[in-house]
C-alpha cells in the first residue's frame, strides 16, 4: 500500500526573513504593499496585467475562476493574499479602482481585474462564461491568443 504525501500549498519563511504587510507611500502617491519582503504596487500591477486575479491563498472559489479562465484559453496574473492581509488588499484594492465594491458595500475575493478595471467575482466570471461574452471580452483585453 502506498503512504500518502502531505499536501503544502506554500512554504513559510523562517520567522527572521518574513515580513508582515506594511505600507509605504510611493512617489506616484499609490501604496506599496510589502509582503514576504517582496514590493508590489497594486495599481501598477492591475494596469500592466491584462487579466489579474486577487484571491485567497488556497481558496477554493479562485480554483474554480482559474479552471475557467483556463478553459477558455486566457492568460492570467494570479495574486494571493493570506487570511493576515486581507484587510490591507482589499483596501489597496477599492482605491485602484472605484467601482470594486459592491452595491452592498462588500468586497470579496476572488476579485477579478480585467483590461485595468474591476470586472467582479466568482459569479460575475461564471454569469459572462454562460452568456458567452467572456471570450470576446477577454480578446479585447488581450489575454487571449486567438
Amino acid at each position: 500500500m502506498q503512504e500518502a504525501i502531505p499536501y503544502r500549498i506554500w512554504r513559510h519563511a523562517p520567522p527572521s526573513t518574513y515580513q508582515t504587510a506594511v505600507r509605504t507611500p510611493t512617489r506616484s502617491g499609490s501604496i506599496r504593499v510589502i509582503n514576504g519582503g517582496l514590493r508590489v504596487d497594486l495599481k501598477r500591477l492591475v494596469k500592466e496585467n491584462a487579466v489579474i486575479v486577487f484571491a485567497r491563498r488556497g481558496c477554493c472559489m479562485y480554483h474554480v475562476v482559474k479552471i475557467l479562465l483556463q478553459s477558455v484559453g486566457a492568460n492570467h496574473a494570479v495574486y494571493e493574499v493570506e487570511e493576515k492581509d486581507e484587510d490591507d488588499i482589499r483596501g489597496e484594492l477599492q482605491k485602484a479602482d472605484d467601482g470594486c465594491i459592491r452595491k452592498d458595500g462588500h468586497f470579496q475575493f476572488p476579485a477579478v481585474f480585467i483590461s485595468g478595471r474591476w470586472f467582479g467575482g466568482l459569479d460575475r466570471i461564471i454569469a459572462t462564461h454562460i452568456t458567452e461574452e467572456l471570450t470576446p471580452l477577454l480578446k479585447q483585453a488581450g489575454a487571449l491568443w486567438l
